[in-house]
């Protein structure tokens, strides 16, 4: 029997902290593959798992998170990867947090060489998300007007590279110093404090806004509807609250807003999606940001950062 290092949720509740264990390593069985993990991308729905507040529960314990970046240790039959190879993952059968993972070969991809396992950790959700909601449902055009209401976040930072990519002029609001630097330094064509309300009330002036891709809901959407021009589209990715709005901005403009659920894709959207990014990972026209790295003795502060207020990029965990 072969050990492995994993750190664990034995309760539910972000005041448990992760307990490190030393767990039999899965075999990879015909149609799987086991992946050595080198880096774990951590994401907000990974904390709401751990708090026991999200609508699935797993069973106690359990090794958490999905995104991850790794060499391929065993390839099972009927899989077409070798032993050795860069990927990454976007969802395990063992949880990600450990040294192995087992996982279904068709969630597992190629890793381009000239992206880290840290930049590959930040792929499966936040990346994935960012061209669904760009592509699949906002069906973002060249030569339109993008705005990223809380662009700072790592499915922000995704949609503005691939959105300047596809030829779209892009608006993405941050609340930070150094969020804000950060948007401009990837290309953003114009950055506004989303805190400033004149700022705000400037975009609508002097810009036609096709498509807004919103981080917060219940906070920021009858902003949205009056910033939309005719026709506009609003594409909801975040949301923590209800609100009261006006469907008659909606009817006036006649605005589509559609949701953003990353599971509720078909298998072909899914492939599509994980296409285009490998293309646009390998063409250098999307680098994942990364904010901090823990190691994996770490992992309980590298969940508290995740939802510390003013983060921007993506909170990894290395495994050594």
């Amino acid at each position: 029997m072969t050990i492995m290092n994993a750190m664990c949720v034995q309760q539910f509740g972000a005041e448990h902290p992760l307990v490190q264990k030393r767990l039999e390593r899965p075999q990879a069985g015909a149609g799987q593959v086991l992946v050595r993990i080198r880096a774990v991308g951590i994401n907000p729905v990974d904390t709401y798992i751990r708090a026991g507040t999200y609508a699935i529960k797993p069973a106690l314990p359990y090794v958490p998170c999905m995104d991850a970046a790794g060499v391929v240790a065993e390839a099972g039959e009927g899989t077409p990867f070798r032993v050795g190879e860069r990927v990454y993952v976007t969802r395990t059968l063992t949880g990600a947090v450990a040294e192995y993972a087992l996982c279904d070969a068709n969630r597992v991809h190629a890793l381009p060489s000239e992206v880290s396992f840290e930049q590959g950790a930040a792929l499966g959700i936040p990346a994935a998300t960012a061209w669904r909601a760009l592509f699949q449902r906002g069906q973002a055009k060249v030569g339109e007007t993008l705005l990223i209401h809380g662009a700072t976040g790592s499915v922000g930072l995704a949609a503005l590279q691939l959105a300047k990519a596809a030829g779209l002029t892009v608006i993405a609001t941050g609340g930070t110093d150094e969020g804000r630097a950060l948007l401009k330094k990837l290309g953003a064509d114009v950055v506004c404090d989303h805190h400033d309300t004149r700022q705000m009330t400037q975009i609508k002036a002097h810009h036609s806004v096709n498509l807004i891709i919103e981080m917060l809901a219940n906070q920021n959407l009858m902003r949205d509807l009056d910033l939309l021009a005719q026709h506009g589209r609003l594409v909801i990715v975040g949301n923590k609250g209800e609100i009261t709005i006006n469907p008659r901005l909606i009817m006036q403009k006649e605005i589509d807003i559609k949701g953003v659920m990353l599971f509720a894709f078909t298998e072909a959207e899914y492939q599509d999606i994980h296409k285009g990014l490998y293309k646009a990972l390998t063409e250098r026209v999307l680098t994942p940001a990364i904010q901090n790295c823990f190691v994996l003795a770490n992992a309980t502060k590298a969940f508290e950062a995740v939802i510390l207020p003013g983060r921007y990029g993506k909170t990894v965990i290395v495994v050594d």
